[in-house]
């Protein structure tokens, strides 16, 4: 039987999602609750792949087990089994076909910069004191929809099959004194969003055109872009699925 967790973590502690050997990761941390819980290893498939430091609003991994669970009462012992940067929220009774990565149909991310220094958002936003030309980054940000192709912004030597990407959103808001980029597409790649959101910083900055930005894209060239900013800024918000993967069982 497969089961949908439905979690949050902050990514400071933990050198990304995905199981890597001797580092702590989210992944590992739950599979270890859910073993010890379980009394039997269980392995868990997560929506993607975040990076060291990089935090989760809304995360999707499924698992599988042999009989039916209390997804309630699993719930409540997972969370007095992890640690307090890692929440999980509900676990979903799914169909067996139904996979936390390949069936998700789009997903959003935010990237929180502040220009005036806090104590309060140091592992969470990226401090950065310079005056940016807000206006015209959300004109670069529309750019960014009109284009399929987003190879410029990929983590070089990854096992990806394509770079086509279909970005829907993309644009720049001020938020309680913060600077804030929201992005969402159908697919993301290795280091895309922090990618862009250093080119696009550039171009706040006057570093780079409009223009060049267009030329960056067409490059297909990583190393023609900006700089990737630090990942303590950057949250994976949503995960969007087809309304049927969690309708067949109901509550359960």
């Amino acid at each position: 039987m497969r089961y949908f967790l439905e979690l949050s973590y902050a990514g400071t502690n933990y050198h990304g999602w995905q199981i890597q050997p001797n580092a702590v990761t989210v992944q590992e941390t739950i599979e270890h609750a859910l073993g010890l819980l379980l009394r039997n290893p269980i392995k868990i498939t997560g929506a993607g792949r975040t990076d060291t430091g990089v935090h989760a609003r809304q995360m999707f991994a499924h698992f599988d087990v042999e009989k039916a669970i209390n997804s309630d009462d699993l719930t409540y012992k997972l969370n007095s089994f992890l640690p307090a940067d890692i929440s999980i929220y509900k676990i979903h009774r799914v169909t067996d076909e139904a996979h936390a990565r390949f069936d998700a149909i789009a997903r959003s991310y935010q990237y929180f910069i502040h220009r005036h220094k806090n104590p309060f958002l140091t592992e969470t936003s990226w401090y950065l004191a310079k005056d940016l030309d807000v206006d015209l980054m959300n004109k670069a940000a529309k750019i960014l929809t009109q284009y399929k192709d987003f190879k410029s912004f990929s983590k070089t030597h990854t096992d990806v099959k394509t770079y086509l990407c279909d970005v829907r959103r993309a644009e720049w808001q001020i938020v309680d004194n913060q600077l804030v980029f929201y992005i969402a597409a159908d697919r993301f790649l290795r280091n895309m969003v922090r990618a862009i959101v250093g080119t696009l910083v550039d171009i706040g900055l006057h570093k780079i055109s409009l223009d060049e930005l267009v030329q960056i894209i067409e490059s297909r060239d990583r190393s023609n872009a900006g700089f990737s900013v630090p990942a303590k800024g950057l949250f994976l918000t949503e995960i969007v699925y087809p309304p049927q993967i969690f309708t067949t069982y109901g509550n359960d």
